[in-house]
């Protein structure tokens, strides 16, 4: 998954650009829009709105019932004291997972230390290429019973009840092709070693006992990638740990391309997300913005890792019944739904699967909806897009 959903821009705290900062949860509004509210009196019935104390109170620096000394003082004090009481958002940043993972969190200072160890500990898991991580260890085990962190076994259960739904468009064997790949530097396989390594493609062969925490693959050669499903894992993980190990009223987890949303928004408006614009990939344009109360976005596009090699262009989205990059209507999809987990899945195998069977495809999940940017230009819906996210184009 990639940078290329973001939310909106427009919002981020001043002096941080949205390159490097969340801005859908920004902070009660400094332009005085809600304070001003009041409705005019006359100069003949005019009094202060607000005495000293009373302003002591709703900034939080008086103590006791204040509440009680406001009663009854208009509604732009009601507004002013509502705006005080809302929790303060407190940021952090990590980097795993190969992208920039960013926090926003309301109501516990000590949250956002949590969600980035909480990273650097799913990332140790689950790296590909960390010698120690349990997946490594798997692809090693030629076969044999790895015994794994609960953890991973519970994401490679999870990938597979995926694989089953999606009909293999998804499929976390696709390590041993998608490591003959290096879209870093440019490296692209022979066709000799990509007709090799397709025949240990297969998740069927993949067995997780859960309960004892093992991994066996039938295949000696075989190799697991959790890249298409790992962040959405996380995501939904670090949403729980909000909920049960800290006392935030609601955050905004962004892992790259995965935005998650904890909780409403403390004004009590919509949480909005913003979709990148995939010719702008570098950009902060838009093509439109989702107004949501909560739920999870995940965007995924072509033009996240590509290179050209003898006039042609290779993109990193693989498709697993041919080793190599999809061929597909789809230039970006972006993907929302309940569970993080599976719409990281589902942003992959819609790549695959393309436009009009992919809206099938995700009309078949509960809560889930897709929108589609395609290389034509033109863009789809699946059926539920509009109702579930309110998109404004």
């Amino acid at each position: 998954m990639s940078d290329a959903l973001e939310p909106l821009p427009c919002d981020a705290p001043k002096g941080q650009s949205p390159a490097n900062q969340l801005s859908s949860p920004d902070e009660p509004h400094q332009d005085n829009t809600e304070v001003a509210a009041a409705s005019p009196v006359s100069d003949a019935t005019r009094r202060p709105l607000i005495t000293r104390r009373q302003a002591l109170v709703a900034a939080g620096l008086a103590t006791g019932a204040g509440l009680a000394v406001l009663t009854g003082t208009g509604p732009a004090l009601v507004n002013l004291v509502q705006a005080a009481r809302r929790p303060r958002p407190v940021t952090g940043s990590t980097f795993a997972f190969d992208t920039y993972c960013s926090f926003t969190v309301y109501g516990d200072d000590t949250a956002p230390a949590k969600l980035s160890a909480a990273c650097a500990r799913y990332d140790a898991l689950f790296n590909l290429y960390d010698e120690g991580s349990d997946i490594a260890r798997i692809n090693r085990a030629g076969g044999a019973p790895t015994v794994v962190d609960p953890e991973t076994a519970a994401v490679i259960a999870r990938a597979l009840e995926l694989s089953t739904h999606l009909d293999g468009l998804f499929d976390i064997s696709i390590g041993a092709v998608s490591t003959l790949w290096d879209f870093h530097t440019g490296i692209r396989p022979s066709d000799e070693a990509i007709a090799a390594a397709l025949p240990h493609v297969g998740w069927r062969g993949i067995h997780v006992d859960e309960p004892v925490a093992t991994v066996t693959l039938d295949d000696p050669a075989a190799k697991l990638d959790l890249g298409g499903i790992a962040k959405g894992f996380v995501a939904d993980r670090l949403c729980e740990l909000i909920r049960t190990e800290t006392d935030a009223s609601a955050a905004v987890i962004s892992l790259g391309g995965n935005i998650a949303y904890v909780g409403g928004r403390p004004d009590g408006s919509p949480w909005t997300t913003g979709i990148r614009d995939p010719n702008e990939p570098g950009g902060d344009a838009t093509v439109g913005t989702a107004r949501t109360a909560g739920g999870t976005f995940v965007t995924s596009g072509l033009y996240e890792r590509t290179f050209s090699d003898g006039g042609a262009t290779y993109w990193h989205i693989l498709d697993p019944n041919t080793g190599r990059p999809v061929q597909t209507d789809v230039v970006s999809d972006t993907v929302f739904g309940p569970s993080s987990t599976a719409a990281d899945a589902l942003s992959t195998a819609l790549f695959v699967a393309g436009s009009a069977r992919g809206a099938k495809l995700v009309d078949s999940i509960g809560e889930t909806a897709a929108y589609f940017i395609l290389a034509d230009g033109d863009v789809a819906e699946s059926s539920r897009w509009q109702e579930l996210t309110g998109f404004e184009a």
